[in-house]
């Protein structure tokens, strides 16, 4: 049983080990402790959602070559279907003291008054565990180590990209069916459940945010989930969703109508059409990722749409658990970042207006190869499309 659902190979894992310590070193940091289960599973193979309420980590030294699982004894056998890692401990829910556990594997490895890598930022540690963490890992230092586990997950492998480019063929699958479903008279709800009954027909597995589909007057609600309102001639209904293969997502992002929509509503749509088409056009190796959000306003600044363009305009995809699908790449004004080779990311235009009840968002699921951009999902920088 052990290791029968990995979905990479150890030597693969021990790479991307490799990379993680090499970061610590020029960073001075001796220890991690990883949480965060999009992490567990990049490095240590080791598949489960279980985080949001049972903690798990990832132990490890800059220089320690055997790393060690502690789980809740009841995940044990996900552990020895999915994971590399040899060292598996088990607590006991309720009777073990977790953060304790946790500090003694730690101090095993070496530690003592170091710093120590932690993902402070995520989810799996709610703040009564991250005082307790702290408390139990003293003298060591807690470090935020949420970008640093993050960053070598940015570069995609060859077998990473196998698995979204299957992710890509499942969320393709979900698009077809809004195609073939939408009309006016459907519910928002029923329309979700055709794409999300396609995905998992096509082989998808469980994706990290529920599906975001609004319509009509909801059309402005750029992370609604769908409700049991009647979709309406004319209505704006945009969705997206993401497929996954082996925990990678890509996403799909589309804007459609409902029979023949208002002239302001195709209005709209056109401008976030040039918008995501000059973003796009913007990316290539080494530009800064505030340069390819200025250059998608631009048009939107034209049409003097500014103020309804409130969403970032990308940001970095793959490895995914619950509740969210995003990596430590913002293609947006501010942070310091620049593309590169290898990189996945779903780019996005939007634009609200909510007190008119409209809304368009289009985009998709795109890779910087060495041959430029490619869209691995999505309808990207296409006309409206009237059911």
């Amino acid at each position: 049983m052990r290791g029968k659902f990995a979905a990479f190979p150890e030597s693969e894992h021990r790479a991307r080990l490799a990379t993680l310590r090499g970061l610590m070193r020029e960073r001075g940091i001796e220890h991690c402790i990883s949480m965060a289960p999009e992490s567990l599973y990049y490095y240590g193979g080791y598949d489960s959602w279980v985080s949001v309420n049972s903690p798990q980590a990832l132990i490890f030294s800059v220089d320690d070559d055997e790393p060690t699982i502690v789980l809740r004894d009841t995940d044990l056998s996900l552990a020895y279907e999915s994971t590399w890692i040899k060292d598996v401990r088990a607590y006991r829910l309720m009777f073990d003291n977790v953060a304790a556990t946790i500090a003694a594997v730690a101090k095993e490895k070496g530690l003592k008054a170091d710093k120590v890598a932690i993902e402070t930022q995520s989810y799996a540690i709610p703040h009564a565990l991250g005082l307790a963490l702290a408390e139990a890992l003293a003298p060591a230092k807690i470090v935020d180590g949420t970008v640093l586990l993050g960053l070598p997950r940015l570069i995609k492998s060859p077998a990473e990209m196998d698995y979204l480019r299957e992710a890509a063929g499942h969320a393709s699958a979900g698009l077809d069916a809004m195609r073939r479903v939408l009309r006016p008279g459907i519910t928002e709800i029923a329309l979700a459940a055709e794409i999300e009954h396609a995905m998992r027909l096509s082989g998808s597995d469980y994706w990290s945010i529920p599906t975001e589909l609004t319509g009509g007057e909801r059309s402005a609600g750029g992370h609604g989930t769908p409700r049991n309102r009647i979709i309406e001639t004319g209505d704006l209904v945009h969705a997206e969703f993401a497929g996954v293969s082996a925990r990678y997502h890509t996403t799909a992002i589309h804007t459609m109508a409902a029979g023949k929509p208002s002239v302001r509503a195709q209005k709209i749509y056109d401008v976030a059409r040039e918008c995501l088409a000059a973003g796009t056009a913007r990316i290539a190796p080494g530009v800064a990722v505030g340069d390819i959000e200025e250059a998608s306003l631009v048009p939107v600044r034209a049409a003097g749409m500014e103020e309804a363009a409130v969403m970032r305009f990308g940001y970095g995809i793959g490895v995914a658990y619950p509740p969210i699908w995003l990596e430590p790449l913002q293609i947006s004004r501010g942070p310091d970042q620049r593309m590169e080779v290898g990189m996945v990311f779903v780019l996005h235009s939007y634009l609200q207006f909510p007190d008119e009840g409209l809304g368009v968002i289009q985009g998709g699921t795109y890779a910087l190869t060495d041959n430029g951009v490619e869209m691995l999902i999505g309808s990207g920088d296409t006309p409206l499309e009237v059911a």
